[in-house]
């Protein structure tokens, strides 16, 4: 029999994991000594593995990831959570200055062992400032390596890497996600960063996704289907390195391609992933790519203005069909039925995937 777990219990056990295995692996952040724990992701560690090895922190997080950067100077293993991504834009010049760059600046000769956990997501009203996504910030700085797991198996394969990395890795993870189940093997396993997952094959529409967007990929996969086109998926999990030999292959077989990505439109991952596109598979292209992302606007708090902020599995479909010279279709037509605000989980995104 298959073993399920969810998000939360996959990170937990990625977590203890290589805290058991390797002695230098700490975790340091705001709430990860309370109760819920970062959402559950590490409730018990301290009970296991002390007080030394998991550590609260102060409201200082430029300061904390300083410490978290030198620690792994030194050879140990820090992995640093924020509980929101918006959280860590303090800590900025710590990131980009001096965790990305030491190993470069030293001729290959220094290590920065270093993950950061940091959490995205829209929900329940919280905002412009607490419902950012902004993995193409972290994607556009050298030295940097950007995972985003969309399922329980990936989110520990990729945490187990990213801890395993001698380089600092952006982990980003979704907060819809964390109730998702999947299989999880007990034993302990990497999943490679840098290389894409194939979800769904297809032949008519190639679309690239990432995150909690991978879901709505799917149900829009699954409607389109029924009407006879045939979508392949291609869950991105790595934003850098992007896996470009997954993504050329499959538009070279499709012809066509439309990017998702839970975050604003301009200069951001989808326009990455196309420029790569039409600067080297270009005659191979049977349309023009789409985006489909969010407006460039900051995130609403008014669940009015979040119905119609945040795409889904119609924009997908929509989009698709467009790329095939066919007409829009609207939820009712394609029997799509949405009883929730878009600022909350859609309840049947429960798994296994």
């Amino acid at each position: 029999m298959i073993r399920e777990l969810n998000y939360t219990q996959a990170i937990l056990e990625g977590t203890d994991q290589c805290m058991t295995e390797n002695p230098a692996v700490y975790i340091m952040g705001l709430g990860v000594t309370d109760p819920k724990g970062i959402f559950g992701t590490t409730l018990g560690l301290k009970e296991k593995h002390g007080e030394k090895r998991v550590l609260d922190m102060p409201v200082a997080e430029n300061g904390m990831t300083g410490i978290a950067i030198g620690s792994a100077l030194t050879g140990m293993r820090p992995i640093l959570t924020h509980q929101r991504i918006d959280f860590m834009l303090l800590s900025f010049d710590q990131i980009i200055n001096n965790a990305a760059k030491w190993h470069y600046m030293f001729g290959g000769k220094m290590k920065i062992p270093l993950v950061i956990r940091l959490l995205v997501g829209r929900g329940w009203g919280q905002g412009p400032q607490h419902s950012q996504s902004l993995q193409a910030i972290f994607a556009h700085i050298p030295g940097l390596k950007v995972v985003m797991p969309t399922t329980p198996y990936d989110a520990k394969g990729l945490l187990v890497s990213a801890i395993r990395d001698d380089n600092p890795v952006i982990y980003i993870e979704h907060r819809w996600l964390h109730g998702i189940f999947g299989p999880v093997p007990e034993e302990t396993y990497e999943v490679p960063i840098g290389k894409a997952k194939l979800v769904r094959e297809g032949n008519d529409i190639t679309i690239v996704s990432l995150s909690y967007m991978t879901l709505e990929a799917i149900k829009a996969a699954e409607l389109l289907e029924k009407e006879g086109i045939h979508a392949e998926i291609i869950d991105l999990r790595s934003v850098k390195p992007i896996d470009e030999n997954t993504i050329m292959t499959s538009v070279a077989k499709t012809g066509r391609l439309i990017v998702v990505d839970g975050t604003w439109k301009s200069l951001g991952v989808p326009s990455e992933i196309i420029t790569l596109v039409t600067e080297k598979i270009f005659d191979s292209l049977k349309s023009a790519p789409k985006r489909i992302t969010f407006p460039d606007f900051p995130t609403p708090t008014s669940p009015a203005l979040a119905q119609h902020y945040y795409p889904r599995a119609i924009h997908i479909i929509n989009a698709a069909r467009k790329t095939m010279g066919l007409e829009e279709k609207t939820e009712e037509q394609m029997g799509i039925t949405q009883n929730n605000p878009l600022d909350v989980p859609d309840q049947s995104f429960k798994g296994p995937f």
